[in-house]
């Protein structure tokens, strides 16, 4: 799917998240999109959060 596309449909369901829901919805409705987003990012190996995590420097035994 096109990130335009992407774009559209996430930018119509926190609109319909405000409407419905009022300004928290949206705002609560935005977050867990985020949130979404990254750990997306993660499972697809595009994003590599261990330097924030602090395990990089330990080892696994």
């Amino acid at each position: 799917m096109h990130p335009t596309t992407i774009g559209l449909f996430t930018g119509l369901l926190l609109g319909l998240a405000w409407v419905v829901g009022g300004f928290e919805a949206f705002v609560g409705t935005a977050v867990l999109g985020v949130i979404g987003y990254i750990v997306g990012k993660v499972v697809a190996g595009e994003l590599d959060l261990t330097r924030y995590l602090g395990a990089s420097g330990r080892s696994h035994r």
